[in-house]
């Protein structure tokens, strides 16, 4: 019977289920990539976990992603390393976004990360890194040999043995890598000398790497070699959670305006729903009357009308779960210039399986809730007047 009451009017009903299956889809496809966003600049900081990253004094890093032009002397980590008795390892790096800027606009994300590390030094910063079969990392500093992730070799069909061109330059891959971090698996390794060659920066880095003694805590060593005399007014060292601090505003205010999005479409969907039903039960007062005129218990009628509200929310959940799962990987493929088949096997990382059983959790309620009002006003009916004016 609620099947058939809900598709009586077809056209009606049919816009409602589409109303809240486009709700549904932009739910998923704005907070899906956000949270994605999120997950991937979060994760950011790990790649240099348990060191304190030395940069210039105005330069801006997010997480552990330099993204200004401020470098610094090659030589500096050797002066660190000697100067502090703190520091077990001082590491020059160049980590380069060469895709970031296009003209005087800032892309949303950068098509890869150039890193340049000394070979001796890539286990100790980056951690055990693992090649595919037949890779092999580069034999020197001055060698044109970079290995590089699996996401990048998929995207342009590059396997260890074969050549790539890099301003210029010929490089040839020795190895191709892989990962669990979503940054990571964006990165071009090379030695640090190849990097300087490439991108013009001779006996120069953006970033020194400190490895603390064990047994002295981050913080303290930053500390003291910011208010050291002769690098305070020229470098600034930052620890996980000072890297973390930077964007944690950005952060609180994206999932603000996540959380403000999603109230206002499903304020809007209940809203939909309850419109609906109540034009249902309308025009079906008649039939009501005459089921309790029969007998047929009020909490039957009750039963009835929040079960047509649940069927309205299933099916536009469903289809917007579909929906807005196919637009998150259109999004993300969109501002990130990645094929799209490149995302589809990983669909639910885009789209975790919690997150799309939460939306629609929360989808089912609203359209539920929706079905309250209509369902008491249904049974408050006067049975003798509903009666003699429709019969």
């Amino acid at each position: 019977m609620c099947f058939r009451n809900l598709f009586r009017r077809k056209l009606r009903t049919g816009l409602c289920v589409l109303g809240v299956a486009l709700a549904t889809a932009f739910v998923i496809s704005v907070g899906a990539t956000t949270s994605r966003y999120i997950t991937v600049i979060k994760s950011m900081n790990m790649l240099f976990t348990g060191q304190i990253m030395v940069v210039t004094k105005g330069a801006i890093v997010i997480q552990a992603i330099p993204i200004t032009r401020g470098m610094l002397p090659e030589n500096l980590a050797k002066d660190l390393k000697e100067s502090f008795p703190e520091v077990e390892d001082a590491v020059p790096a160049l980590l380069v976004t060469p895709s970031i800027y296009l003209g005087n606009n800032l892309v949303p994300v950068p098509e890869n990360f150039s890193l340049g590390l000394p070979v001796d030094k890539w286990q100790n910063v980056l951690g055990p890194i693992t090649l595919k079969s037949g890779g092999r990392f580069p034999v020197n500093e001055t060698c044109n040999e970079v290995i590089i992730s699996n996401s990048l070799a998929k995207q342009y069909n590059l396997a260890a043995g074969e050549t790539l061109e890099i301003c210029g330059h010929i490089l040839t891959v020795t190895g191709v890598f892989r990962t669990k971090s979503p940054v990571l698996d964006r990165f071009l390794i090379m030695p640090l000398r190849l990097a300087q060659k490439i991108y013009g920066y001779q006996d120069r880095a953006n970033m020194i790497l400190i490895k603390p003694v064990k047994g002295c805590a981050p913080q303290d060593l930053a500390k003291v070699i910011e208010n050291h005399e002769d690098y305070k007014n020229s470098i600034k060292a930052l620890t996980e959670e000072e890297r973390n601090d930077i964007v944690q505003p950005i952060f609180a205010q994206i999932e603000s305006w996540i959380i403000g999005i999603q109230s206002v479409v499903f304020i809007m969907s209940h809203i939909l729903v309850m419109t609906v039903n109540l034009m249902s039960v309308s025009e079906r007062r008649r039939d009501f009357a005459t089921l309790d005129a029969l007998g047929a218990p009020i909490s039957y009628i009750f039963r009835m009308i929040i079960f047509e509200a649940v069927l309205i929310g299933m099916l536009g959940g469903i289809f917007g779960l579909m929906f807005g799962s196919i637009a998150a990987v259109v999004l993300v493929s969109l501002y990130t210039n990645i094929p799209l088949h490149l995302f589809l096997p990983g669909l639910f990382d885009i789209v975790t399986p919690v997150y799309m059983i939460q939306i629609f959790a929360t989808v089912m309620m609203v359209c539920c809730l929706g079905g309250v009002l209509p369902a008491v006003n249904a049974t408050k009916m006067r049975i003798a007047e509903v009666l003699r004016a429709e019969y």
